[in-house]
């Protein structure tokens, strides 16, 4: 019997490599029809809903501050906008390890600036990352971010039902604009 799973496992193996020459479309197809019979513990349901789940957030309005030669730390904004209740948990970019999610306000004529560790996004309501309130910091740059490079973020996302869900979006690197000057990031 073993040599029967054996022998049905290399002909699996092999039609999958016959398709890997196919074009993505063909593969998902193939994968979302064919995963109960290459995997056999696997429920095509689930297959299904993971390959057309859509985005739990809507991401839009991205974009990272320019930043100066010598310049260790860099700022990134943009509008989050979930559909239900969910939770901006973490960010990680190509461009450095350590990204956190930060918050500013003005206290008595004082800034406060504080590293949270989520971000709250309640249902249906956008939620702007922009200079002078939420952002991004990046730390430890290794280089300066010059106006036009794109950046990579993969921004990690829970939501009421514990359902976890990572987003990727490509930022452009930009100059502040003018009314922003002010802002510390």
């Amino acid at each position: 019997m073993q040599t029967k799973q054996s022998g049905l496992n290399k002909r699996r193996l092999s039609l999958i490599a016959s398709y890997l020459t196919k074009s993505a479309i063909t593969k998902l197809v193939f994968l979302s029809i064919f995963i109960p019979f290459i995997l056999p513990n696997a429920n095509a349901a689930d297959a299904s809903k993971t390959l057309n789940k859509a985005p739990m957030v809507a991401i839009s309005n991205g974009w990272i501050r320019a930043t100066h030669p010598g310049q260790a730390v860099g700022a990134g904004y943009l509008t989050l906008t979930s559909a239900q209740d969910a939770t901006l948990t973490s960010v990680t970019s190509t461009l450095t390890p350590s990204v956190e999610i930060h918050s500013m306000t003005m206290q008595n004529g004082v800034m406060k600036m504080r590293m949270l560790e989520m971000l709250a996004l309640p249902a249906n309501k956008p939620i702007s990352l922009a200079p002078g309130g939420y952002h991004l910091m990046f730390f430890d740059l290794k280089q300066p971010l010059a106006v036009g490079e794109k950046v990579t973020l993969n921004l990690s996302f829970t939501n009421a039902k514990s359902e976890k869900s990572t987003q990727t979006v490509v930022l452009d690197v930009k100059e502040a604009a003018e009314d922003d000057a002010h802002a510390h990031h």
